[in-house]
């Protein structure tokens, strides 16, 4: 190799930086005792608060009250009633002892996570729409919580801003804040990245991530409905609310990638993307095909696909090709010079997150994902970006971009930002036509 050649080269994550990267010892093969004593309440009883009660926040809620029978469920909110109350009866009957929640504990409204913020509790775990992660994480790390928040952790670049300066802050009070994230915390997934990290496939060559999968669900639209009612009702279905499936969806293959590559942001992006299959009304405005490549500062190329079609081919990947081997990470397996596969103990990475977050608290260590979470997060973001317009873009240009999706202030008598035609179709981008602000 030339000197030239060696000098451009992105240096593989070391196992040290791997290991203080990944963030603490998550008891794999176990986990960490919980001590009497080490928060707040002054005994074992972990209080939770829960904001988003779909069922991705019910099932953390599992997740975290599966780390001990101290852990205790006692408030909850979301912007409809039926969605709190239905969240609470399903989680009684899985929990009876440790769901805690009366009546004057159930919120709803778009306050309804302040009075959850403002209750007795010791963490809270945000799974709402994903355009409001970045205001209530701040809020939550201005209460003093330790936080558990959902991907994406923000849908535009001043979403980013607000949720990189509540990362800091967390920092700053020794608040443990975990990512939703999960893969970071798998056994297997875990166990070949340190692989990884030790040269296991030598030097990264390309990376290749798949999310080709079918369209989210839809709620049928209520004639009592209005517009925004409708929208939330679905919000996966809208750019302005979940940040179309490149953060949805395609950040958690991009996270990985991310993370093989060191977290090293890319120098540039470019994407291709549109409808060619999903035209009815009820998919809202997005995309439903999206084709990223992220360019690294030493040539190494992320390929990254998102699909939502069906009745297509579907796969869910992560293969990393290096100059002594190759990996197919969620098989756990490395072929080549170094050939080895994950043969250790399985374990759900949901209740891992939270057993480490619970853990942490326990202990006085704090978890702080901050790094990954905001890095992943932009990722998303600049591949919508490249794809909605059809440009190539630097990593620069899109930090210092004011993109804006998510509007100021949500009501629910304001107008959406996105409404439907007369033929009842949303609009959604047009590459090579739409522009960035």
């Amino acid at each position: 190799m030339s000197k030239s050649q060696a000098s451009n080269r992105l240096p593989r994550p070391s196992r040290r930086a791997f290991l203080k990267t990944s963030t603490t010892a998550i008891g794999l093969a176990g986990g960490l005792s919980l001590r009497r004593g080490a928060h707040a309440a002054g005994d074992d009883t972990l209080k939770v608060g829960l904001i988003g009660c779909g069922g991705r926040g019910s099932g953390a809620a599992v997740n975290i009250m599966n780390a001990g029978p101290e852990v205790k469920l006692v408030a909850m909110a979301d912007l409809f009633e039926d969605k709190v109350k239905g969240s609470r009866e399903r989680l009684k009957k899985i929990k009876p002892d440790q769901v805690q929640v009366d009546d004057d504990h159930c919120f709803t409204d778009f306050d309804g996570y302040k009075s959850v913020l403002a209750s007795d509790i010791d963490v809270v775990l945000i799974a709402a729409a994903s355009c409001f992660h970045p205001q209530m994480l701040t809020a939550a790390i201005e209460a003093g919580k330790h936080v558990f928040c959902e991907k994406p952790h923000a849908l535009d670049v001043p979403g980013i801003r607000v949720a990189k300066a509540a990362v800091e802050a967390a920092k700053k009070k020794n608040l443990s804040l975990v990512s939703g994230l999960c893969w970071r915390y798998d056994p297997g997934v875990r166990a070949t990245m340190e692989q990884i990290a030790e040269g296991a496939i030598g030097d990264l060559q390309s990376v290749q991530e798949l999310y080709i999968t079918s369209p989210y669900c839809v709620n049928k639209r209520n004639p009592e409905w209005n517009e925004m009612q409708y929208q939330m009702r679905n919000w996966y279905h809208f750019n302005w609310t979940s940040g179309d499936q490149t953060a949805q969806q395609l950040i958690h293959s991009i996270d990985k990638g991310s993370w093989v590559l060191g977290d090293v942001p890319p120098v540039s992006a470019w994407g291709m993307g549109g409808r060619a299959a999903t035209f009815e009304p009820r998919f809202g405005d997005l995309f439903d095909h999206h084709a990223v490549v992220f360019e690294y500062p030493n040539g190494v190329l992320m390929h990254a696909y998102c699909r939502d079609q069906y009745g297509c081919y579907n796969e869910t990947s992560d293969k990393f090709v290096g100059t002594k081997g190759r990996c197919n990470l969620l098989k756990n397996r490395i072929e080549g010079e170094n050939s080895w596969r994950y043969k250790g103990p399985k374990r759900s990475m949901y209740d891992a997150e939270q057993k480490a977050l619970v853990d942490s608290i326990r202990q006085g260590k704090p978890i702080n994902n901050g790094n990954y979470m905001i890095v992943s997060s932009m990722l998303a973001i600049l591949a919508q970006m490249v794809c909605y317009t059809g440009r190539k873009i630097t990593w620069e240009e899109a930090m210092k971009s004011n993109y804006q999706v998510v509007p100021d202030t949500i009501s629910w008598d304001m107008e959406p930002p996105v409404k439907p035609g007369k033929d009842g179709m949303y609009p959604c981008p047009i590459p090579g036509i739409t522009k960035l602000s």
